[in-house]
């Protein structure tokens, strides 16, 4: 059973930059795509990013698009989200999930992390 874990959040200023990690465990992860998603409060849960199983795809939303990197190292079962450039807006609690493919839909993903709490604010 895969499980996921999500970490690197914390409070930035406007500007700074983080990068969070979706480290995987109880399976390998070189058969999963990986998306990150975002909650901020009161609003829906949206997709920021997704990569391929291989890497050799990825996407990103347009409000992220040049500030985010989604990168990922199958040696070390991680995948990572680098957010320059942070804004006030970028305020939510980021996600990992994985599943066979990239998909729009957050209930396509089949496994997903705990989150971790991204506050940008001066």
């Amino acid at each position: 059973q895969l499980q996921l874990v999500d970490s690197g959040g914390g409070l930035v200023q406007p500007g700074g930059s983080l990068t969070l990690s979706c480290a995987a465990s109880g399976s390998t992860l070189d058969s999963y795509a990986i998306g990150w998603f975002r909650q901020a409060p009161g609003k829906e849960r949206e997709g920021v990013s997704c990569i391929s199983s291989t890497g050799t795809y990825t996407n990103y939303a347009d409000s992220v698009e040049v500030r985010f990197t989604i990168s990922r190292d199958n040696a070390k079962n991680t995948v990572y989200l680098r957010m320059n450039s942070l804004k006030p807006e970028d305020t939510a609690v980021y996600y990992c999930a994985a599943d066979p493919f990239c998909w729009y839909h957050d209930y396509e993903y089949q496994y997903w992390g705990q989150g971790t709490q991204v506050t940008v604010s001066s």
